[in-house]
């Protein structure tokens, strides 16, 4: 277990990085190239990222769970021919979603306002065959659990993108050629990675040999489900920002209100709702190869209590934010984005966290244990409550619809893939019991932060009151999970205190 803390520990904070670098570039971005250039590319973006999508979603999760098996010096043959495979046909795919593009060119002119969208399309098709040779690699070094280089490979990216992005762009540069030039930066950066990925997986021992039939169709057969899941959830953003400002603008908003009111919403509020994912998925991507592992050598023991543990660090992460949105929500929303609005819908949407983080680490799970289809049928089945939620709910809570429609659909897969997991592994843990104990703690935490940011709000400015804020409302929620027997608080205390002893140890000088 502590090699798995450290394995989060280390993505979390790779994770951490390469999402401020991501930030840092966005504010870059907004100032040199400007709303029109930022316009071209996210429009452009958006087309290719779909086609990404088809690339580097399912392929990757596959190769890791297959070659995770492969442990042993007899297995390198199988897995050297594994990655054969999986390269073979990650490139194939790759060049024909290019041929696609290319072939198709009155269809993809259609979609675009512009032919400048269509021409920055043409400069990231590159892009698509090297995360294609990225993906595959990137899918082996995770099997074998060479999480470092699978966290440097990823910051690498983002470092020489940002680097490239911020050199080639320019307040002199018309919007339309800051947009190729930002497109070409992604296309240099995509290849460096793939270069890079490359002699990482060679370093680290990794060897190709003769692509075989029997690792092929698996991996077709197996990475689909996944793939089509991530496409599905690709195509359903798009429906969502359609039907909610028509479902606004049905009861009684105008055009403008009704985009500004799902612009705060899902620009403002929904950023935040999901950093805890951040954590969590940081736990997903360890549990994947050790998971696999676990199932290739048929170690129930260990499948059930990786399991029991993952879902229950789930739920600790995920509501140990909810008294912080409950009790300090409005004050966030004002001041990050100086919007009250955003704060409202965060207190209301705080609930939505504990669904969020079980989809999130069940679907990771039921994935690494081979229940890819059932997986891709429970989104299916969410997500289309979800979209009746945003059809009916506007006319009762009006734009809160998104956060209860979204809070829904993972409520709704959530339960299905606990149902799943207890039925397909006999895993032995009750949701109704640690779900209860987190409400007696989450109430009176959330009351608490409250108060003492409400107090502090007469005396402080707002980033200090917000800072004891989130003091108070994790000291607390800690302190009351410990006094109701959630986690055991006890027990850290005596590791801290033995790992400070035997720290003192190491320190003594060795007498003669």
């Amino acid at each position: 277990m502590k090699s798995l803390f450290k394995t989060v520990a280390l993505i979390t904070i790779f994770s951490v990085m390469t999402r401020i670098l991501g930030f840092v570039f966005r504010i870059i971005l907004s100032r040199t190239v400007g709303a029109e250039g930022m316009g071209i590319y996210q429009v452009s973006l958006s087309v290719f990222m779909v086609l990404l999508t088809v690339i580097s979603s399912g392929l990757p999760l596959i190769i890791s769970r297959m070659s995770a098996g492969f442990s042993t010096d007899k297995d390198k043959k199988k897995s050297g021919s594994l990655i054969s495979s999986g390269l073979l046909y990650a490139l194939l795919l790759s060049l024909l979603l290019c041929s696609v593009v290319l072939i198709f060119k009155g269809l993809f002119s259609k979609i675009f306002t512009s032919d400048i969208c269509y021409q920055l399309l043409l400069v990231l098709l590159p892009s698509l065959v090297f995360s294609s040779i990225y993906s595959v690699f990137r899918g082996a070094m995770w099997g074998k659990g060479n999480y470092f280089a699978l966290c440097v490979t990823e910051f690498y990216e983002q470092l020489v993108h940002i680097v490239l992005g911020t050199l080639l762009i320019g307040n002199t540069l018309s919007a339309a050629q800051n947009a190729l030039n930002l497109g070409w930066s992604m296309t240099i950066a995509c290849l460096l990675s793939a270069i890079l990925v490359m002699l990482l997986f060679f370093y680290y021992g990794g060897s190709l040999k003769k692509p075989s039939r029997q690792y092929l169709r698996p991996l077709i057969k197996q990475s689909s489900p996944i793939t089509a899941m991530r496409v599905a959830g690709s195509f359903i953003q798009p429906i969502v920002a359609l039907i909610i400002p028509a479902r606004l603008i049905a009861i009684g908003y105008t055009n403008a209100q009704a985009l500004s009111l799902y612009g705060i919403a899902v620009g403002m509020t929904l950023p935040l709702i999901f950093i805890p994912t951040t954590i969590i998925g940081s736990l997903s991507t360890a549990l994947v190869p050790d998971l696999s592992k676990a199932a290739a050598q048929n170690d129930q023991s260990h499948i059930e209590k990786r399991i029991t543990s993952s879902v229950f660090f789930a739920l600790l992460i995920s509501s140990m934010f909810v008294p912080m949105f409950l009790g300090m929500g409005e004050q966030i929303g004002l001041f990050l984005y100086d919007n009250i609005l955003s704060g409202t819908l965060l207190q209301s949407a705080a609930w939505v966290l504990l669904p969020l983080g079980l989809t999130n680490i069940s679907s990771a799970l039921l994935n690494s244990l081979g229940f890819e289809k059932r997986t891709f049928l429970n989104y299916a089945i969410g997500a289309a409550c979800m979209l009746l939620s945003l059809w009916f709910l506007p006319a009762l809570i009006g734009v809160n619809s998104i956060m209860w429609g979204m809070g829904i659909s993972y409520l709704v897969t959530a339960t299905l893939n606990i149902i799943l997991l207890k039925r397909k592994t006999k895993a032995n843990f009750n949701m109704m019991f640690p779900l209860l104990k987190l409400c007696l703690i989450i109430l009176p935490s959330s009351a608490l932060t409250a108060f003492v940011v409400s107090l502090c709000e007469y005396v402080f400015p707002m980033f200090i009151s917000i800072c004891i804020g989130i003091f108070v409302s994790l000291t607390s929620f800690y302190l009351l999970a410990g006094v109701i027997g959630f986690v055991n608080i006890r027990l850290f205390f005596v590791n801290l205190k033995q790992r400070l002893q035997s720290s003192r140890k190491k320190k003594k000088p060795k007498h003669a």
